[in-house]
C-alpha cells in the first residue's frame, strides 16, 4: 500500500493526536439546542452532529453522545429549539459546553436571554438572528455493524415555525454570508465562519 495515504481501520484507533474524523467531515453547523425539562428547568447545549435532513417537511437532526440533559428534555416534552451561532455569539456558545447540573440554566450562565417561541413551550435564544422551532419526531439510539447499541442518541424534529432577523433578508434571499455563521471542524478547538470570500456560484444542470 502506498505510503501517500494514512490508512487505519477506526476500530484498531486512528495512530494521530487528534482524530481525523471530525476534522474531515466539516466545518458542520452548530446545532445549539434549547429545551425545557419537565420540571420547567432550562437548557442550552451546542451539538457539532447537527444538520438537516428534508425539505418537506423540513426535518433537522442532532446526536448527542452520551445521553444527556437535552435528550432527556426531548423524550419528556416532545419540542426543541435550533437557534444559530454567529461569530459575535460564539464565547456565549462555547460558556454553555460547561458541564453543570440540570438545575443551572446555561441561559444564565452564558447571559442569553429566553425569548418566547410562538408554537413550542420552550425559549429560543433572543440574540440569535435565526431559530426554528422543533417538534421531536424520532429518538434513535445508534448501533453498530453488528447490532450493539452505541451510547449516541440521533434526535430528528420538524421545523415547525422558522424566526429570521429581517436584515438578513437580501431582496427576499436569506443571506448565509451576512449572518456570519460558526462550523466545527479541524482539530479539538477550530471553528471557521462563513463570509462573501468563501461564496461561488453554480448553476445545476436542466
Amino acid at each position: 500500500m502506498s505510503d501517500a495515504f494514512h490508512c487505519y481501520e477506526p476500530r484498531h484507533g486512528h495512530g494521530l493526536p487528534h482524530d481525523p474524523f471530525n476534522a474531515i467531515v466539516g466545518p458542520r453547523p452548530i446545532g445549539w439546542i434549547s429545551t425545557r425539562g419537565a420540571a420547567g428547568g432550562l437548557n442550552l447545549a451546542p451539538y457539532s452532529f447537527f444538520n438537516a435532513f428534508n425539505y418537506i417537511p423540513p426535518i433537522v437532526g442532532f446526536a448527542s453522545v452520551g445521553y444527556k440533559d437535552t435528550v432527556r428534555n426531548i423524550e419528556q416534552t416532545g419540542v426543541f429549539a435550533w437557534n444559530l451561532v454567529t461569530r459575535r455569539l460564539a464565547e456565549a456558545m462555547n460558556r454553555t459546553c460547561a458541564a453543570v447540573p440540570p438545575e443551572v440554566s446555561e441561559f444564565a450562565l452564558a447571559g442569553l436571554t429566553p425569548a418566547d417561541s410562538k408554537v413550542i413551550a420552550v425559549p429560543r435564544v433572543a440574540e440569535s438572528p435565526v431559530s426554528f422551532e422543533c417538534r421531536s419526531t424520532q429518538i434513535v439510539q445508534l448501533q453498530g455493524v453488528g447490532g450493539d447499541k452505541v451510547g449516541t442518541w440521533l434526535v430528528l424534529g420538524e421545523v415547525v415555525m422558522v424566526h429570521i432577523d429581517r436584515s438578513l433578508l437580501k431582496d427576499g434571499v436569506y443571506d448565509t454570508a451576512a449572518a456570519g455563521h460558526v462550523l466545527r471542524g479541524g482539530g479539538p478547538s477550530d471553528y471557521f465562519t462563513v463570509g462573501p470570500e468563501q461564496l461561488f456560484r453554480m448553476t445545476r444542470p436542466a
